[in-house]
């Protein structure tokens, strides 16, 4: 195999379609475009999701069930394992973002009990699993609700 031997893999490249080259072609006159209608017309755009003024599918229809969405809260979360690897006494919301645990401050921590602590930490959070507390003071550290 040679540089000047290379080709493309057959069918992957396909010409374009030169429209309004003469009736011989298949797509002159109304190149391809139909007559008349919006369609025909220069500048025409619909949406992807218009239906040609048929009531459109998403609202055809019903609307069923219950979202959540607007009441979630959103929580970010940091394990034990990863408090740990600080090797820090003080452990709060800035320091973890500082360190690039968490995204920001403004939105709630929660700390989960995966992995171990090995020395006592004083961790603030806005939330903990009841596991994460009962290893976080077995190990000499303190708990504080934000």
């Amino acid at each position: 195999m040679k540089l000047d031997s290379l080709k493309p893999a057959p069918g992957t490249k396909v010409n374009r379609k030169r429209v309004g080259r003469g009736q011989g072609s298949g797509t002159g006159k109304t190149s391809g475009r139909g007559h008349k209608g919006a369609g025909s017309r220069s500048g025409n755009k619909k949406r992807a999701w218009f239906e040609g003024g048929q009531m459109p599918l998403n609202r055809r229809l019903p609307k069923r069930g219950f979202s959540n969405y607007h009441f979630k809260r959103e929580v970010q979360i940091v394990n034990l394992e990863m408090i740990a690897a600080l090797g820090i006494e003080e452990v709060n919301p800035d320091v973890l973002c500082e360190k690039g645990l968490v995204r920001n401050t403004r939105t709630a921590v929660k700390v989960l009990a995966n992995g171990e602590l090995t020395k006592a930490v004083n961790v603030s959070a806005n939330a903990f699993s009841k596991s994460a507390v009962e290893k976080i003071e077995k190990a000499g550290g303190k708990v504080t609700f934000l």
